[in-house]
């Protein structure tokens, strides 16, 4: 069990000494050396660092994608570090949700299909299904797309989907990788306005791996990454 916070509060994520390597002997890769991170109910996290810095790898084990090589992770206060895959799937599909650059929509399925996708996977009633994309949608500002095909959707309403599918199951937890990669700046400040308004507003955690300050400052903690160590952890632009 992880320990509570000096506010009694369990953390929603706690890496203590954690380590991921690849490889052996010379070929060794320490792409995690040795993290040690909280992150509270509510926060919204920056994760920067230059490419091979491990941000990435942090990504993917906070989504249990990945499990670690050394060191303890936990979630809601319980060790997961020894989970096998099956376990952490489970974990992934019920308290996870993601948002990636590239959108990763199907493009022969509307925007409330995608939406939909998550739900299928629950083997939730399609009645219940539509009810809850719905909402999603109209959480995102795309009440009136729900019927359109990713083609007919710019950049910014294809990423606003991808958000809604990741909200659809009411995660724990939002990791969003590079979610304004694909973007114009206009339309970025958009995206990082409605996460800000998620994270604020609606009170849900998010994660968010960027390699843009512009986007950074958004958050209200920014944690960067060195040749696999945490080398900063401060309040970022967001906080004030």
């Amino acid at each position: 069990m992880a320990a509570p916070s000096a506010t009694g509060q369990v953390p929603l994520i706690q890496l203590a000494g954690l380590t991921k390597h690849y490889g052996k002997g010379e070929s060794l890769v320490r792409a995690l050396d040795g993290i040690d991170l909280i992150v509270q109910d509510g926060e919204f996290v920056a994760v920067m660092g230059a490419s091979g810095s491990g941000k990435s790898t942090c990504m993917n084990l906070l989504g249990f994608l990945d499990a670690p090589t050394g060191g303890r992770q936990f979630f809601r206060g319980v060790d997961v570090s020894t989970l096998d895959g099956d376990q952490r799937a489970l974990l992934r599909r019920n308290f996870i949700g993601f948002v990636f650059q590239g959108f990763n929509l199907l493009a022969r399925s509307t925007a409330r299909e995608n939406v939909e996708l998550p739900l299928v996977y629950r083997r939730m009633a399609a009645s219940e299904r539509r009810h809850l994309s719905a909402r999603a949608l109209q959480r995102v500002g795309l009440s009136d797309r729900g019927h359109h095909l990713p083609s007919e959707l710019s950049g910014g309403q294809q990423q606003r989907v991808a958000i809604a599918r990741a909200l659809v199951t009411t995660p724990s937890l939002l990791l969003a990788d590079e979610p304004t990669g694909n973007l114009d700046s206009r339309t970025s400040a958009e995206i990082m306005d409605l996460l800000v308004h998620l994270n604020r507003d609606e009170g849900i955690t998010i994660v968010m791996v960027t390699h843009e300050p512009d986007m950074a400052r958004y958050a209200r903690r920014v944690v960067e990454f060195r040749d696999g160590r945490i080398v900063s952890d401060h309040p970022g632009e967001g906080a004030h």
